[in-house]
């Protein structure tokens, strides 16, 4: 199965948390992951994908400017049904333990549900590591003070989201058969 995992990162936490979640899909040995920064990727390869994974910096709790504009090229995708009961996730990194993690997590969800794809976020008991947000994906604070861009507990978050989300693709296109 195919794993597009786009993103925007400008301080590089977003992109190491984009790699966590590549090496979590990446381990199960069932997934080909292509891993782009939003200014590379084109919108029109996310079709032939069985699931799409985008995140980004937290703006203000809302979706950074590049991948905002990156999605709202989605329209010719939209309008032909070209999503429609994919597997989508969500990730995204903030500056503060409270800098609106949840409603940028809800924010990148939006357009995913316009196109008619399935959601698949992490389940509380996934990992003992899953913390606020993580129902809707996986969310994280970096302070900018800290030198390191993920902890170990960040790195486990983004593995277990891309693990699942092969597992729920697996599972989906078994059912589609």
């Amino acid at each position: 199965m195919k794993i597009c995992i786009i993103y925007d990162s400008e301080g590089g936490h977003t992109e190491a948390l984009a790699k966590a979640i590549s090496s979590g899909a990446k381990q199960t040995g069932e997934a080909t992951v292509y891993l782009h920064h939003v200014d590379e990727a084109d919108v029109h390869m996310i079709a032939d994908m069985d699931a799409i994974i985008w995140g980004c910096p937290g703006h203000f709790g809302s979706i950074s400017s590049g991948l905002k504009s990156w999605i709202d090229k989605m329209g010719f995708l939209w309008a032909h049904g070209m999503l429609v009961d994919k597997v989508g996730a969500v990730f995204c990194t903030i500056a503060t333990t409270h800098g609106g993690l949840e409603a940028t997590l809800i924010n990148l969800l939006t357009p995913m549900l316009h196109q008619g794809m399935v959601i698949c976020g992490l389940p509380g008991n996934i990992t003992e590591n899953a913390l606020y947000g993580s129902y809707y994906g996986v969310g994280i604070s970096c302070p900018v003070e800290s030198n390191v861009l993920l902890s170990e507990q960040d790195r486990a978050l983004g593995k277990a989201l891309g693990e699942r989300v092969v597992h729920i693709t697996k599972k989906m296109k078994s059912e589609q058969r």
